[in-house]
């Protein structure tokens, strides 16, 4: 009985721990905390994440890597969504998120990329996902000019609640083709507008 007091009070302390911190936790500071050996606070860890999914309570235990930390459950997303975007707008746009999906999938990547497979110019959506710590410089590509290399970060893995960006889910084939249509029609509107603005400065010239 004395042992699963103890084991019970380290998960309440690594649960208090993960709580406070917000960010990742390695499994180090964590052993460091109960005053346990890491293998000892890995498991209390574990435990702590099987009880978060057997009682799917609205927050969840992740792994990464040699750390841990606590985040939203994915499926709250939307409720959430609903208190951040009233009264302001959502943070992340529709171009923004497509931006970060094409970085997710293809990083690292660099801007070029990037705006060959969306068709339009990516600086503003990028420059966004940086400020927002969901996607940062992870290099140079060793090519003229030495373009920026773009990733994601440890913040993306945690604001969508999964563990490694191999458990990112497979592409929907529909939602894909979605997204090439409205690119497409973006392009298409971009180039009458163009067009436009051409014909009327010859018949300026002109006159």
């Amino acid at each position: 009985m004395k042992g699963n007091r103890e084991e019970k009070q380290w998960e309440v302390i690594i649960e208090a721990v993960l709580f406070t911190m917000g960010n990742s936790v390695e499994v180090r500071q964590l052993a460091a905390a109960i005053g346990q050996s890491q293998e000892t606070a890995r498991e209390a860890a574990l435990r702590l994440q099987a009880r978060y999914e057997k009682e799917k309570r609205g927050m969840k235990i992740l792994e990464l890597e040699d750390s841990f930390q606590m985040c939203t459950r994915a499926e709250y997303y939307e409720n959430l969504i609903q208190v951040a975007a009233a009264p302001k707008k959502q943070i992340l746009s529709d171009v923004v998120l497509e931006t970060l999906s094409i970085i997710a999938y293809k990083q690292p990547v660099t801007k070029l990329e990037i705006e060959k497979i969306r068709g339009v110019k990516s600086d503003h959506a990028v420059n966004k996902l940086v400020e927002y710590n969901l996607v940062y410089e992870v290099g140079r590509l060793d090519a003229p000019g030495r373009p920026a290399l773009f990733a994601t970060t440890e913040e993306f893995l945690r604001r969508f609640g999964i563990g490694s960006t191999q458990n990112l889910p497979v592409p929907d084939p529909v939602q894909v083709e979605e997204i090439r249509m409205e690119v497409e029609e973006e392009l298409k509107g971009s180039s009458g507008l163009l067009n436009q603005e051409d014909t009327e400065s010859d018949r300026e010239n002109q006159n």
